[in-house]
């Protein structure tokens, strides 16, 4: 478990960016299962779409990379702090298969396919209830700052 305090030794994202509240497993080399709540708060709501607030599908998807890039920064056992930044630089396969509203619960799971000269794949998922939101396979580059 990690809380959003330990969160942000590994992401250099903060408010409104950080888009992971919680880690509910991680398991290094391997997986990561983390939460963000989605409140009516959000200031992206303020204008996606006001009657009809709806979270925007690429903060969907940056919220899935956030989550691969705690798991690779814990593999590696580094963060920002040492002087390291990971890039999210691709998706393929992306898909949508719902919104996501104040209210839900964004599970955020990511399971590392492979890495290879500090570019590392995963396969990343996204669901509220168990239904799945959004599923990618992403690109992120571990690079000096």
């Amino acid at each position: 478990m990690m809380d959003v305090k330990e969160i942000r030794k590994y992401l250099p994202h903060r408010y409104p960016f950080l888009l992971v509240d919680r880690v509910v497993a991680l398991e290094p080399g391997e997986s990561i299962t983390a939460i963000k709540n989605v409140t009516v708060n959000e200031p992206f709501f303020n204008g996606h779409f006001p009657d009809h607030p709806v979270m925007p599908g690429v903060l969907i998807v940056e919220a899935m990379a956030q989550a691969a890039g705690v798991l690779g920064f814990k593999t590696m056992n580094k963060g920002p702090e040492d002087g390291s930044i990971y890039y999210f630089v691709g998706a393929d396969n992306l898909r949508f298969k719902r919104p996501v509203v104040p209210g839900d619960q964004l599970k955020l799971e990511a399971k590392v396919i492979s890495e290879r000269r500090g570019i590392w794949k995963f396969d990343v998922r996204a669901s509220v209830e168990g239904d799945t939101v959004s599923s990618a396979t992403i690109l992120c580059a571990d690079r000096k700052v």
